[in-house]
């Protein structure tokens, strides 16, 4: 029988967290249209920027173990570096710096 009380007291006690009654700071979305078109933009230049690196850094080893040709290697260097500097704009149109697009994943470390 306690055992039902309890689970009762742990319902209420549920309840009362999600209707935020016990809570006196309620934390609310705020559905800022700006901000949300910042913040989707920084998690897409942050996707982008990661492929970006791991591009570059295949490019290099293609390019240390010469499987590259020339003409590949100038068409790979031009690529990203038009990549680069299309992120550079497109940070600026958001007001973004680079070190935002970092993300922290906890014990993996950070992202970029």
């Amino acid at each position: 029988m306690d055992s039902i009380m309890c689970r009762e007291c742990d319902v209420d006690d549920f309840e009362k967290e999600l209707s935020g009654k016990d809570s006196g700071d309620v934390q609310r979305v705020h559905a800022d249209p700006e901000r949300v078109e910042q913040g989707l933009a920084k998690l897409v230049l942050t996707l982008i920027e990661l492929l970006r690196r791991l591009m570059e850094k295949q490019a290099l080893r293609r390019i240390e173990r010469g499987s590259l040709t020339e003409e590949e290697i100038e068409r790979v260097g031009l690529t990203l570096m038009k990549l680069e500097e299309k992120m550079e704009e497109l940070k600026r149109a958001f007001g973004l710096e680079g070190e935002e697009l970092n993300l922290n994943l906890g014990p993996l470390g950070d992202l970029l």
